[in-house]
């Protein structure tokens, strides 16, 4: 079982930066990709960033720019760096493990960590 475990959130002022750090621990799995998800109250639950195996990324129109996706080589820590936050960035940013096992496709969740930014 793969536990995922996110810090960092908070509360920032329009501009600021917050880093996020996804603790990954229990993993026997490989990873093909950790992925950072975000949703905001009313709204569907979104994907942000993703970052690979080979440690290709990719964005979402409205991170692009301004996040920045990273991991350290054994797969212990996934961060997600943000920058000039607005506040339509609020929301509970969730981390994400796209595991495999064998030919079984496994997918793991953390419980998510509340970033607000003000005006």
């Amino acid at each position: 079982q793969v536990q995922l475990v996110e810090s960092g959130g908070g509360l920032v002022q329009a501009g600021g930066s917050l880093r996020l750090a996804c603790a990954v621990s229990g993993n026997p799995f490989r990873i093909n990709a950790m992925n950072w998800y975000r949703q905001a109250p009313g709204k569907q639950r979104e994907l942000v960033a993703v970052i690979g195996n080979s440690g290709f990324t990719s964005y979402a129109d409205s991170a692009r720019g301004r996040f920045t996706i990273s991991r350290d080589n054994a797969w212990n820590t996934v961060f997600l760096q943000m920058n000039n936050l607005k506040p339509d960035d609020t929301a509970v940013y969730y981390c994400n493990a796209d595991a495999s096992n064998g030919d079984i496709r496994l997918s793991f969740w953390g419980q998510g960590t509340q970033v607000t930014v003000s005006t």
